[in-house]
């Protein structure tokens, strides 16, 4: 009986989804915190264009870089930091402006870890069955915003935003930490 998982798809799924639950964690709240930074509907609207402009014209770029990189899993390490400390920087954002610095380099991370986690994927789909995994993958991305809502709600309640950044943070830290130090021969 064939195995649906390889131990490589296990861990790129288990750090994909912390990463996915620590950005669902703002998600749903987005707009309370742009409107306690003094902004409006618009505003968080238009931050949000930022961030998908900047991640998608970046993706471009890395997707092709991420082709010629022989350890690609050092650039989902990159784009998990860059996404902690953009989570991080959160915490010193009071105006739209900074705001909007954040979320370029927010999607900039995501950018950089996207490409390269699908990669490596791929990498390892070897007499696998495809529909199977993605299914799985896209179905534990969703598991994975609905426990980030849950979670980043009590947060805000509980402790405020600051916590729920550092929470956030954290989660891509612990990701990236754990990737990294990963032998290299196992993604």
């Amino acid at each position: 009986m064939q195995r649906l998982f390889n131990r490589a798809t296990k861990i790129l799924l288990s750090t994909d989804t912390v990463v996915l639950v620590a950005i669902a964690m703002l998600g749903p709240f987005y707009t309370m915190f742009v409107e306690k930074i003094g902004g409006h509907l618009y505003d968080a609207s238009l931050t949000i264009a930022v961030f998908a402009f900047s991640a998608g014209l970046t993706t471009i770029f890395v997707g092709k870089y991420t082709d010629k990189v022989k350890e690609s899993e050092l650039l989902v390490v990159a784009g998990y930091v860059l996404m902690g400390i953009g989570f991080v920087l959160y915490n010193f954002v009071d105006s739209l402006a900074l705001l909007f610095v954040v979320q370029v380099l927010v999607g900039i991370a995501g950018a950089i870890y996207t490409p390269a986690s699908e990669a490596l994927h791929v990498k390892h789909f070897k007499n696998c069955r495809a529909g199977k995994i993605w299914g799985t993958e896209k179905a534990v991305s969703y598991f994975a915003a609905a426990a980030g809502a849950i979670i980043g709600s009590l947060v805000i309640v509980e402790f405020g935003f600051n916590t729920l950044f550092i929470a956030m943070a954290v989660f891509c830290f612990a990701s990236a930490t754990y990737i990294y130090f990963l032998p290299r021969k196992v993604l």
